[in-house]
């Protein structure tokens, strides 16, 4: 099946977003990961700012998605031809796109930013199991909201947002940004992967393996952010095609163990 999506009647920006990742990764993913994989040390180490840049870079990755698909879903069923009720039938796209599995990484998410909240906390002394808890609801009642938003994405509005804001092509262009920036901070965390010092493997078999399990790997984590472009596509060849690309330096890295000539930044 075509995609039927496109800006402007260019192109699919699908497309252009696994494109774009496929040449950072081949020219500056690595020294963008190393400053991430520095900054994660720094951050062991007990530097404050370290700490806050990480803290500012998972609630982005909490708050990217849902902004970004509530400021775009509009636009993108406007342009849209195909029917995704009829898509999300096949077995592929009711797997793909199953709630209960991006829920399990939002959840990842927040326990990361919980944890900077409660060891800022801490700092000051002991919190007690009353706002231990107390995050805990809030960061479940954040969490259900943020799914929801996301999801939401993929449901034809019946009537146009009241809000103006909502129908000018600013808001088109901001979701569009916000997506890419989302799925590009998720390729900077994956790549650090590449700094495991994983060395060449030790023969074809042990290749073979490793191509299997970190390339589902790479797709597994590369789908979250990719989803919202792959509704009316996602059984249309080229798309995977594309997608197998965005991820190939990386998997490659991974697979025959190159690329450990950049240091990490400290």
């Amino acid at each position: 099946m075509k995609s039927n999506y496109r800006i402007r009647g260019a192109i699919n920006p699908g497309i252009v977003l696994d494109l774009a990742i496929f040449i950072t990764n081949l020219f500056v993913m690595r020294r963008l990961s190393a400053a991430f994989a520095g900054t994660l040390k720094s951050a062991d180490r007990g530097s404050v700012i370290a700490q806050g840049v990480l803290f500012a870079i998972f609630v982005l990755l909490f708050i990217l998605p849902p902004l970004g698909a509530t400021l775009l879903r509009w636009h993108f069923h406007r342009r849209r031809k195909s029917d995704f009720e009829k898509q999300e039938r096949s077995a592929l796209a009711g797997c793909l796109f199953n709630p209960i599995f991006y829920f399990c990484l939002t959840a990842v998410i927040f326990s990361v930013i919980n944890a900077f909240f409660l060891q800022t906390i801490a700092k000051n002394g002991d919190p007690g199991p009353a706002v231990f808890i107390t995050s805990i609801f809030i960061g479940l009642a954040l969490m259900i909201t943020h799914t929801v938003l996301v999801y939401r994405f993929f449901i034809p509005p019946k009537k146009p947002p009241q809000s103006a804001f909502l129908l000018s092509p600013v808001s088109e262009r901001l979701g569009h940004s916000f997506i890419f920036l989302n799925a590009f901070l998720y390729q900077i965390i994956w790549n650090t992967l590449t700094f495991s010092g994983i060395g060449p493997p030790s023969g074809v078999a042990e290749a073979i393996g490793r191509l299997f399990f970190i390339g589902f790997l790479a797709l597994l984590i590369y789908f979250p952010p990719r989803m919202f472009y792959l509704v009316d596509s996602v059984t249309n060849r080229k798309t995977w095609i594309t997608i197998i690309l965005a991820n190939l330096p990386m998997v490659l890295r991974l697979v025959f163990g190159l690329g450990n000539d950049v240091s990490v930044s400290r």
